[in-house]
């Protein structure tokens, strides 16, 4: 298979995805019966958006977010998706494989991330994505991140991403969920962000199917494992204690996305859309 129709392949299985988790996410608002029960069902509405075409790399592409606000289950959720390509900066080429040979790279994927009104719920980060360069590759993750850790979401979560990584190759879960261990680290605040799951990036085995399998299956996972953590605790009551602890969590959830994260990072240095990139950040929180 020819790169051209691997880079289409990987977009359509994205767009894909996002439809499915969006079918899921709007079936829990449906049968939620909770505290905001009285509210009208949340729906994603969706709005797409052009890259600026900059400078002599001539930027192009584009993406489409799909935001829900104010539902009955999810604060703010959203599940974006993209496809671009142009040139790195000089700078940053130096820190992609193959940028240096030449600048010219392409990246499709999708991001989600979803903040909830119950602090009870925990909040979860996803993305998968294939970039292409000289060289090209598979990354992404999930993890969960919770306000109020619950060890029994904890334990379902990792076990549904080891048994999906176990299903391609057996070191994939310790590789993995170590590495989003390290990354999904705040040192200023000497704490981890959430609970962690698995993260990876650079993906090329050699066998491009097999990659591609791999990630498509760590979207599946998402989408079964994280709708049936939300069903769990979605109705159940919370305090307004419980909220003050949601609001401070999600300060820290912020600096992590502003200061750290290489996601933020890559779409801000290439032009991409500084509200689907900032998408991430919770609708409310609270610094004590």
């Amino acid at each position: 298979m020819d790169i051209e129709s691997k880079k289409k392949l990987a977009a359509d299985w994205f767009q894909t995805l996002r439809d499915q988790i969006c079918d899921s996410f709007e079936g829990l608002e449906d049968t939620s019966s909770g505290p905001l029960s009285d509210r009208k069902p949340g729906r994603f509405e969706r709005k797409s958006w052009d890259r600026t075409n900059q400078g002599d790399g001539a930027p192009g592409g584009g993406g489409v977010m799909s935001i829900m606000r104010g539902g009955r289950v999810f604060e703010k959720v959203g599940v974006n998706i993209s496809t671009v390509f142009g040139t790195f900066s000089e700078e940053f080429a130096k820190n992609m494989p193959g940028a240096t040979d030449d600048p010219r790279f392409f990246a499709t994927g999708i991001s989600l991330v979803a903040h909830m009104n119950s602090p009870k719920v925990p909040a979860v980060h996803m993305n998968t994505r294939f970039i292409c360069t000289t060289k090209s590759w598979f990354g992404g993750g999930a993890d969960l991140n919770a306000p109020l850790p619950n060890a029994e979401d904890t334990a379902d979560f990792h076990t549904a991403f080891q048994e999906s990584c176990d299903r391609h190759d057996p070191d994939y879960y310790p590789k993995f969920k170590k590495w989003c261990d390290e990354y999904f680290y705040i040192p200023h605040r000497k704490k981890a962000r959430g609970e962690g799951g698995i993260f990876y990036d650079q993906l090329a085995s050699g066998d491009w199917d097999a990659d591609f399998a791999f990630t498509q299956d760590v979207g599946r996972t998402f989408n079964d494992i994280y709708p049936r953590l939300v069903a769990r605790h979605m109705n159940d009551n919370w305090t307004s204690d419980e909220r003050e602890q949601q609001l401070v969590y999600r300060g820290h959830y912020a600096e992590f996305n502003l200061a750290y994260d290489r996601g933020t990072t890559f779409g801000l240095k290439t032009g991409g859309n500084v509200e689907a990139i900032l998408m991430s950040l919770p609708p409310e929180a609270k610094w004590p």
